[in-house]
């Protein structure tokens, strides 16, 4: 290895481990700014208790966040999941066969107007306070963003390319997997990051129709019984939570979508 190589990886490595500080950085500094605040004008427990009180909740009883989050975790990858991969091939259907777009999209646009929680009732009444059910509600609200993206990839093509590849001898299976889904790709993990988001959210409200474990249960048991540093606990541990999928599915866009990140 030459000595400039042996220079960059360590720099390399430094602006890495920067990039990756900042952010934890600066949310640490907002909390001691906010914990400041709070003190500074005796801001009530009630309105918003001090960080360091809702950190104490959560090491009081850490087993219980531990429980909902890999709870609320399972529903929400699987629901992510299964909605991303039916958003994917929805798109793909619709690109194909332009006559079942304009017949069914149009309804399941109206299927997002029914609010989640109306949606939820029915699916717990369906397949009971399982799993499962909390999956079908996160599925149902992740799985339109991401087929709309993806057709908006996909109308990005250029025709010529099309053509082009027609003339090689492409098959249309060729041309989707070598042309669309590949342009379709930047738009794609707009809506991934995006629909992550969505499941999580999908998953907490189907765990208010009842369960046992889950970051919606303990929500729920806060505000029954009036504890806010309970509800400000579990809505910090939804929010990391939240944060930890949005840079799951970012990193896979870093390392998928290389291109995108070089321009």
């Amino acid at each position: 290895m030459s000595a400039a190589n042996a220079i960059a990886l360590p720099v390399e490595r430094t602006g890495k481990v920067l990039k990756v500080l900042k952010p934890l950085l600066g949310i640490a500094a907002a909390l001691v700014l906010l914990e400041l605040i709070v003190i500074a004008f005796d801001v009530k427990p009630y309105y918003l208790p001090r960080p360091s009180a809702i950190f104490s909740s959560i090491a009081a009883t850490p087993q219980a966040y531990l429980l909902g989050i890999w709870r609320t975790f399972l529903e929400t990858a699987f629901g992510f999941v299964a909605g991303s991969l039916f958003g994917v091939a929805i798109a793909v259907i619709f690109h194909r066969w332009v006559a079942l777009k304009e017949l069914f999209f149009p309804l399941f646009v109206v299927s997002q107007t029914i609010p989640v929680i109306a949606f939820g009732a029915v699916v717990v009444l369906w397949f009971g306070n399982t799993l499962f059910a909390k999956a079908v509600i996160s599925f149902y609200i992740s799985f339109l963003p991401v087929t709309v993206n993806t057709m908006l990839g996909f109308s990005a093509v250029d025709p010529r390319q099309v053509a082009l590849m027609r003339s090689f001898g492409a098959s249309d299976g060729q041309i989707l997997r070598r042309l669309y889904l590949p342009a379709a790709l930047p738009q794609l993990f707009v809506a991934l990051k995006l629909a992550s988001s969505l499941a999580l959210v999908g998953a907490i409200v189907g765990e208010w129709f009842g369960d046992t474990t889950g970051l919606g249960v303990l929500l729920l048991q806060a505000m029954y019984n009036e504890n806010v540093i309970g509800i400000w606990a579990t809505i910090v541990v939804s929010a990391c939570l939240g944060m930890g999928l949005y840079g799951f599915v970012s990193w896979m866009e870093r390392r998928i979508v290389f291109w995108g990140i070089e321009q």
